[in-house]
């Protein structure tokens, strides 16, 4: 008998620790391969050259590829993705016995560092090597900053307008207590057995270091008293 499919959906923002969180999830071998699975472009890049690019397939490789042989299934979302297959497709209602997850930073103007940096490097995550070289930037760290309350905010207005209560998590708890975290999701879903990480098959690693640091310093020093108005 095949089992009940039942899964989540991460809703996040860049720079969150999303992909280190789905990489948790996917080690247990139990909680679904968590993955943007409405990313186009990125599926082809890393798992499959003639991934679908319609709603309807990528529907199907999210209750496949994404799901382990229990029936659990994962997904990410980033607010773009939303907005675009949203119109077309009424994923909310086609993914069964779905959960949600509303992953935030508490630190945003470390999201929006980490944000500039990856912007000047290419290296969106640890496991792909830079191509570029980081330099600081001001006005792009605002103008990043602004866009992850922005994206924040969407999410917020998400939940609000379909009165979805998803459950909190914070990149702060992931990084302090990775399989409380693991285990706040496996129960939401009502997966009451052990899911312990398995440390080997995970790749990626923190990239914040002393230049972040140094960029929030210098970030602070030359707008914590900044008299204009902010506008997002």
């Amino acid at each position: 008998m095949q089992p009940e499919l039942r899964g989540y959906a991460i809703c996040t923002t860049g720079r969150t620790g999303s992909n280190w969180l789905c990489a948790l999830l996917s080690s247990t071998g139990l909680l679904g391969h968590p993955r943007e699975y409405f990313n186009c472009a990125a599926r082809r890049q890393f798992d499959d050259p003639d991934y679908p690019a319609e709603p309807a397939g990528q529907i199907r490789r999210i209750l496949s590829m994404g799901a382990t042989p229990n029936g659990i299934y994962g997904l990410k979302v980033f607010p773009p993705q939303l907005e675009a297959v949203t119109p077309t497709c009424p994923w909310t209602e086609l993914l069964p016995n779905l959960r949600f997850i509303w992953l935030q930073r508490q630190d945003l103007l470390g999201q929006a560092i980490s944000a500039a940096r990856a912007s000047q490097t290419g290296q969106f995550r640890s496991s792909v090597p830079a191509s570029g070289v980081t330099r600081y930037d001001g006005d792009l760290i605002r103008h990043l900053l602004a866009t992850a309350i922005r994206e924040q905010a969407r999410w917020a207005f998400f939940f609000a307008r379909t009165g979805i209560a998803p459950l909190p998590l914070h990149y702060e708890e992931v990084v302090s207590d990775p399989q409380g975290s693991v285990d706040r999701i496996a129960s939401l879903i009502g997966w009451r057995e052990p899911a312990p990480i398995r440390p080997e098959p995970i790749e990626f690693r923190v990239q914040r270091d002393a230049v972040t640091e140094d960029w929030r310093a210098r970030f602070l020093r030359e707008n914590a008293d900044r008299d204009t108005v902010d506008r997002l």
